[in-house]
């Protein structure tokens, strides 16, 4: 998810529920806003429910960067993820 759009879900939770959510917690508040406007869109009545696991206070410095348009989207090079996952443990099915 592009970290631009997650920091916008992020300010807006901010600005409604009076809550800085931590950029890990702004994903899923994204998730959550593009969910209920597929769901206005289409019509579709559903509960959406996700959970809020951290405030922002300690990544002040990231929505700094945010609202000064340092903030960039970056997409992570596909061969650097696989490089990543060749690293990880091999586990033995239960």
């Amino acid at each position: 998810m592009p970290q631009l759009a997650t920091f916008e879900a992020g300010v807006t939770f901010a600005r409604t529920e009076g809550i800085i959510p931590a950029p890990e917690a702004a994903h899923a508040i994204r998730a959550v806003i593009d969910e209920a406007e597929r769901c206005k869109e289409s019509g579709e009545e559903k509960v959406i429910l996700f959970n809020l696991s951290g405030h922002g206070h300690f990544d002040m410095s990231a929505y700094d960067s945010y609202f000064s348009g340092e903030l960039e989207d970056f997409d992570y090079p596909e061969e650097a993820v696989r490089a990543a996952l060749a690293r990880l443990p091999k586990v033995a099915a239960a």
